[in-house]
C-alpha cells in the first residue's frame, strides 16, 4: 500500500516509518525542506521511501504530495505553541488537519489514521486536548473511513518526557508539583508503530476511536521511581513543590523556550493521563502489552 505519513521526522513518525517498511508498505513523508535529510536513514525494510516536500499548512503542496496514495497516516500535532512564529495549536492541530483531509478527499484515499491524544474532549480545560478535539470532529465528518487513536504519554529511545525525567531523577533531589499522585499510563512506541500500521487494514478498527496506553497505570512519583531503578539509583529522593509556588513561576517564564514547561501543560500533568478502558486497544490490535519499567529499561543507562 503506498501511505502518505506526516510527522515521519519525529520521535513517534519513525517508529512508523520503520514499520511501514519493515510491512513492505511504500511511505511518501512529507517533510519541509530542511527536514529531508532526516529521513534519508530511515530506509530500512523492503518498502520504498520517497520524499515530498510540503507543509501541513500548504494545501497544494499536499495536493501534489499525495496524488496516489491510498491511504494517510496523520502524525503531526505540538506540544507548545509559537504565537511569535504562527505556531499555534488552533492552526496546527484544526488547520493543519483540514487541509490534510481536503487533499486524501482529492487524491481519493481509502483509509485515514490519525493520532489524536488521550484526554482531548469538547470541554477540556487545555487549549491543547480541545483542538486535538476538533480535529477528530473533522476526521470523523471527512466521509473517508477513518480509525483514531488517543495515545497517553509515548515512551522508547530517543523520547523526550523519559529522558527528561531521568536527567531530573539523576539529580541529588527531584523536583515533584504538588502531591506526584496524578495517574499517567505510559505507552510504548513500538505499540503505537504496531497498532497504527495494523489499522490501515483491519476491518474491526473503521470508523474506531481507541485509547491508547500501556499495560501500567502509575503515578508521576511512581514513574519517577521506575527510572531510578532503571539508571540503577537506589532511591529517589523527592522535593514536593506546592502548585501555588510554581504557578507564578510558569506564568512568568512560560514564553521562553529554555523554561521546561507551560501552564498547558502543568494543567494536563496535574489532570493526570490515564485510559478509562485501555484493554479494547489490545483485544482489537494484535500486539504486545509492553510494561513501563522493563521498556525503558532497553535504553536507559
Amino acid at each position: 500500500m503506498k501511505v502518505f505519513l506526516t510527522g515521519a521526522t519525529g520521535f513517534v513518525g519513525k517508529g512508523v516509518l520503520q514499520r511501514l517498511l519493515a510491512d513492505g508498505h511504500d511511505a511518501v513523508c512529507l517533510a519541509r525542506p530542511g527536514s529531508k535529510d532526516k529521513l534519508r536513514a530511515e530506509r530500512t525494510g523492503p518498502g520504498r521511501v520517497y520524499l515530498a516536500e510540503g507543509d501541513i499548512l500548504d494545501v497544494e503542496s499536499l495536493k501534489s504530495a499525495m496524488a496516489g496514495c491510498e491511504a494517510v497516516i496523520h502524525l503531526v500535532g505540538i506540544i507548545r505553541e509559537q504565537p511569535g512564529k504562527g505556531i499555534t495549536f488552533s492552526k496546527i492541530h484544526v488547520e493543519g488537519t483540514k487541509n490534510v483531509l481536503e487533499a486524501a478527499k482529492q487524491a481519493g484515499v481509502r483509509r485515514f489514521i490519525h493520532m489524536s491524544a488521550l484526554g482531548s474532549r469538547p470541554n477540556a480545560t487545555s487549549a491543547y486536548h480541545r483542538t486535538k478535539y476538533e480535529a477528530e470532529q473533522l476526521v470523523r465528518a471527512s466521509g473517508i473511513p477513518y480509525v483514531i487513536f488517543q495515545p497517553s504519554v509515548i515512551f522508547g529511545p530517543g523520547d523526550e518526557f523519559v529522558n527528561m525525567l531521568a536527567d531530573l531523577v539523576r539529580m541529588p533531589a527531584t523536583p515533584v508539583i504538588g502531591d506526584g499522585s496524578y495517574p499517567l499510563q505510559p505507552v510504548a512506541r513500538k505499540t503505537v508503530a504496531d497498532v497504527f500500521v495494523q489499522a490501515l487494514s483491519l476491518p474491526d478498527a473503521t470508523n474506531q476511536t481507541f485509547e491508547t496506553g500501556g499495560p501500567d497505570r502509575l503515578t508521576y512519583a511512581e514513574i519517577l521511581d521506575a527510572i531510578g531503578e532503571a539508571i540503577g539509583k537506589k532511591r529517589v529522593r523527592k522535593i514536593h513543590i506546592p502548585l501555588a509556588l510554581i504557578k507564578p513561576v510558569v506564568n512568568m517564564l512560560e514564553g521562553f523556550s529554555f523554561f521546561p514547561i507551560t501552564n498547558t501543560q502543568l494543567t494536563m500533568l496535574l489532570e493526570g493521563n490515564a485510559c478509562r478502558d485501555g484493554q479494547r486497544l489490545y483485544d482489537t490490535f494484535p500486539t504486545d502489552k509492553i510494561p513501563f519499567r522493563s521498556g525503558i529499561s532497553t535504553y536507559l543507562r
